[in-house]
């Protein structure tokens, strides 16, 4: 049984094996993304926060899960398509995984635990109410685009809400001070 995020296993977009172990020493944010969703323009500006800040030691790994009203339908080859022509998005993606439910993958279980709760407000839960949605109970994963941020030292340090974006203040602070430490 692994202690760490970092330990347990993944698959690379392309099927390959691998794990955030892979990114030792890097500040990792981890985002559950989909194609069909109404928060997918949120990969340009993960795209341009990826250009800003991979040289200081950011890597944003990208896991496509089709949890949230079947946003996500494609396959892993579509995803890497949909992503590279629509988005130029050059960060490292993975398999696409269940990050909710029954099926949750250990990465999202281990994610979760680590921190239960997400920054960012209950405004977004509050949309979805809205629109008449059931929003998983937390600490669950609310929806597309929630955020993790890993520390060089393999530890879940942030977690942000689905709506909060890329060039957010309090995202950006967090990610600064992981890089910095």
């Amino acid at each position: 049984m692994t202690n760490a995020v970092t330990d347990i296993p993944v698959k690379t977009i392309k099927g390959e094996s691998a794990s955030l172990g892979d990114y030792k020493g890097k500040v990792l944010l981890v985002v559950n993304v989909a194609s069909k969703c109404g928060l997918t323009p949120q990969y340009e500006g993960l795209q341009k926060l990826y250009g800003e800040k991979k040289a200081q030691g950011l890597e944003i790994l990208g896991f496509p899960a089709n949890d949230f009203r079947g946003q996500e339908p494609g396959t892993n080859e579509e995803i890497a398509s949909f992503c590279s022509t629509s988005y130029n998005v050059t960060f490292p993606l993975f398999s696409k995984i269940e990050v909710t439910g029954e099926n949750t993958h250990p990465l999202y279980q281990a994610l979760i635990a680590a921190q239960p709760e997400a920054a960012g407000g209950t405004a977004f839960r509050e949309r979805l109410a809205g629109f008449g949605m059931v929003p998983n109970p937390a600490p669950g994963i609310l929806w597309n685009f929630e955020k993790f941020i890993v520390g060089r030292d393999g530890k879940v340090v942030a977690r942000f809400t689905p709506d909060t974006t890329a060039d957010d203040p309090a995202l950006r602070a967090a990610l600064d001070k992981a890089l910095a430490a």
